[in-house]
């Protein structure tokens, strides 16, 4: 049962890595945007949740405000910022999310300060289900995985069935044509840059409950996503679901079976398959 619990784990884990992970993949396969700031947006998820879930009392009040704020954030900066990189080198990129990461981690110490805070589980959701005499399973942690597994299908219907989704594979095709062909690529542009934000700032308020809400919890999250994208293949949301999952057991099993290894899992799973596949799992050869 014990194994169970850590495969449950490794399973949600992966879950949360590919909402990050599928946001990144998208602005980076169809914008061409390097955006090193998109941990900062799951880190203003994350205090979002702790401010707005002191301020209404409720985490159910709270998630969908944070994901219209995220939403709106994106907004602004694709159409103020980066809607002014698309055309420049990509060093200019990572030099201003660069900056921007310094700007939020600025802004979070003046309006947070430096401690670690927590946001307590809703009342609904805070028991456990036993699986043992000495053994249980929290709810909430379910809760998360069946809302990010939603979200996946939602988002595969959405990329594969519907006109809007058509338009985002014709763009990650190839930008040009897709504009010859009447899409509007400033108002897909904004759309998705403003979407992959919101999925980041989703993922850091459902988070935030399960794992402190700290100083710099962007910074770390943001490599494994960049590992995840580059594993699953640059602009595929498929291969960001399997490489996802394939890394949050990689890294959850790691810790348990060989705690000593365990930093270097994710790196060596990264190592094997770009060996075996070098434009990744889903990627175009």
């Amino acid at each position: 049962m014990f194994y169970l619990i850590q495969l449950l784990n490794g399973i949600q884990y992966g879950l949360l890595l590919f909402l990050l992970a599928s946001g990144l993949t998208l602005i980076f396969g169809i914008m061409g945007i390097i955006n090193l700031a998109h941990g900062s947006f799951y880190m203003i998820g994350a205090y979002l949740a702790y401010w707005l879930a002191r301020t209404t009392g409720s985490l159910w009040l709270a998630i969908p405000l944070s994901i219209i704020i995220a939403f709106s954030i994106g907004l602004l900066l694709e159409t103020t910022i980066f809607s002014r990189l698309y055309k420049r080198d990509h060093l200019y990129q990572v030099l201003l999310t660069f900056g921007l990461i310094l700007v939020f981690e600025e802004l979070r110490s003046i309006l947070f300060g430096d401690d670690v805070h927590g946001v307590p589980v809703p009342p609904l959701l805070d028991f456990s289900i036993p699986l043992t005499e000495t053994l249980s399973y929290p709810v909430y942690r379910l809760f998360v995985t069946v809302v990010c597994i939603s979200i996946a299908l939602t988002m595969y219907f959405a990329i594969h069935k519907t006109r809007i989704g058509m338009m985002i594979r014709a763009a990650t095709s190839n930008r040009e044509m897709a504009a010859s062909l009447g899409v509007n690529i400033p108002w897909l542009f904004a759309l998705v840059f403003a979407f992959g934000v919101a999925l980041a700032g989703f993922t850091g308020t459902i988070s935030a409950p399960i794992a402190p809400v700290s100083p710099g919890m962007g910074n770390h999250i943001v490599i494994i996503c960049f590992v995840v994208v580059v594993i699953g293949g640059i602009g595929s949301i498929n291969g960001a679901m399997i490489a996802a999952l394939a890394i949050g057991l990689a890294d959850t099993l790691g810790k348990v079976l060989a705690p000593e290894y365990s930093a270097f899992a994710v790196y060596l799973l990264m190592a094997a398959i770009l060996l075996w596949r070098p434009q990744g799992i889903a990627g175009r050869a």
